[in-house]
């Protein structure tokens, strides 16, 4: 398989879900985690799809429209449908439509330019949840400095006691529209699943990069997919830590 088919396959993929039980996603899934281009592809797409499923969510559904459905069953089942009732029904089916429509279209446009500091969450999220290949598998702080440094993503961030003593798995290095985003891998201590390489990761951004990011270094927490987050601003920098642990051992790393 190569990339482009890759691509093909997790078009329908949604993440989240069973898709990647699917013989043919979970094989294009393992090539994203070997292939950094197609990774940060998946990445997008599965933001994409997580931003969708968030407006349809917030798509309120029109007054009255369940009771007119039933209704007009109801009395299909007596008579036969006229066409007065058939324009009814027909005008509503197309509002529902000229919704889920809009929302596309929002979804669409806030891609193109709404960097915000919840899609930034999600799509970092994205990446710590995702099947991945650490670009160096490391327990070594300064090798990692040093990586980063080498590839021109941020490297100059400050890390806290307990970060500085958490155990350090690897880094790699993602995208967030046209800049890179230090990515590092920790373990909480606790005992990790087969295959899994951690399960505390910190991402690192220019805070420039993020709108509406945090204004200090008081950490703002939130649940973005599977992860407990904290997220903060020091020295020109957007920090956001995360782990699938729930925020009490989050905390622990603060």
């Amino acid at each position: 398989m190569n990339r482009d088919e890759a691509k093909q396959r997790l078009m329908i993929y949604r993440p989240e879900t069973a898709d990647a039980a699917d013989p043919q996603v979970a094989e294009a899934l393992a090539l994203a985690g070997s292939d950094a281009e197609l990774s940060q592809w998946l990445a997008e797409h599965c933001a994409r799809q997580n931003s969708l499923r968030e407006k349809f969510r917030q798509i309120s559904v029109p007054d009255g429209l369940m009771e007119q459905i039933v209704s007009e069953q109801a009395a299909q089942q007596r008579m036969s449908i006229n066409p007065r009732r058939f324009t009814q029904i027909a005008g509503v089916t197309a509002v529902v439509v000229t919704m889920l429509l809009l929302g596309l279209f929002w979804l669409t446009r806030g891609n193109q330019a709404d960097d915000t500091l919840a899609i930034f969450k999600k799509q970092m999220a994205s990446y710590a949840l995702r099947i991945y290949a650490m670009d160096l598998q490391t327990a070594d702080a300064g090798q990692v400095r040093d990586y980063f440094k080498q590839h021109q993503s941020p490297a100059d961030y400050t890390l806290s006691g307990p970060l500085q003593h958490a155990i350090l798995t690897g880094c790699a290095i993602e995208g967030w529209h046209s800049t890179k985003v230090s990515m590092i891998c920790f373990s909480t201590g606790k005992q990790l699943a087969p295959g899994t390489q951690g399960d505390l990761w910190l991402f690192i951004a220019d805070q420039a990069s993020v709108k509406n990011a945090p204004p200090d270094s008081t950490p703002q927490f939130s649940q973005v997919n599977r992860l407990a987050t904290a997220t903060w601003a020091q020295d020109g920098k957007v920090y956001l830590l995360g782990t699938t642990a729930d925020e009490s051992v989050l905390r622990k790393f603060l």
